[in-house]
């Protein structure tokens, strides 16, 4: 005689494909701040989240959008925009007395030298601890914008610069 259903419908977001519990959970055990990164079609952005039973709470943000501010005025979807995102979420975590961090990319998928490895670079460059290896992280060549064109390392420059300022 059956008592119930013989399957389980899944919590929303591993249904929707936007959260791997497992993976997430295993991240909560470490105890360590969460350097959250995301990327879309058109933005790169990064949160430094802790763990909170009514909800993560976020001690620090970047933006890429945020870059437009400091004279960046390129992709910001791009390596060297993600580097200089990063920097800026780094700068802004070490105000908020975070020093260390773990990478948490949810689900999307991993591309060595890719944006959300140029995002890490950016945060060590800034002063931050993240367990990386260094085989994944761009080659500073790439970082800088080479592979695009021969204004953009400039630009980079520039923009790090008025960072270091602030």
């Amino acid at each position: 005689m059956a008592t119930g259903p013989r399957y389980k419908v899944a919590f929303r977001r591993r249904r929707e494909g936007r959260t791997d519990y497992y993976v997430r959970r295993k991240l909560l055990r470490g105890g360590m701040t969460r350097a959250v990164v995301r990327r879309s079609a058109r933005n790169v952005s990064v949160q430094f989240a802790d763990f909170d039973m009514g909800g993560d709470t976020v001690a620090a943000a970047a933006s890429s959008r945020e870059l437009k501010a400091l004279g960046w005025e390129h992709s910001c979807s791009s390596i060297p925009a993600a580097y200089l995102t990063g920097y800026l979420a780094g700068k802004k975590a070490l105000k908020a007395g975070i020093e260390e961090a773990v990478l948490d990319i949810g689900m999307q998928n991993p591309k060595h030298g890719g944006v959300l490895f140029a995002t890490v670079s950016g945060m060590r460059d800034a002063g931050l601890e993240i367990p990386c290896s260094e085989d994944v992280l761009p080659e500073e060549d790439r970082l800088y914008g080479k592979h695009i064109g021969e204004g953009i390392e400039a630009d980079v420059r520039t923009v790090k610069e008025k960072m270091e300022v602030e």
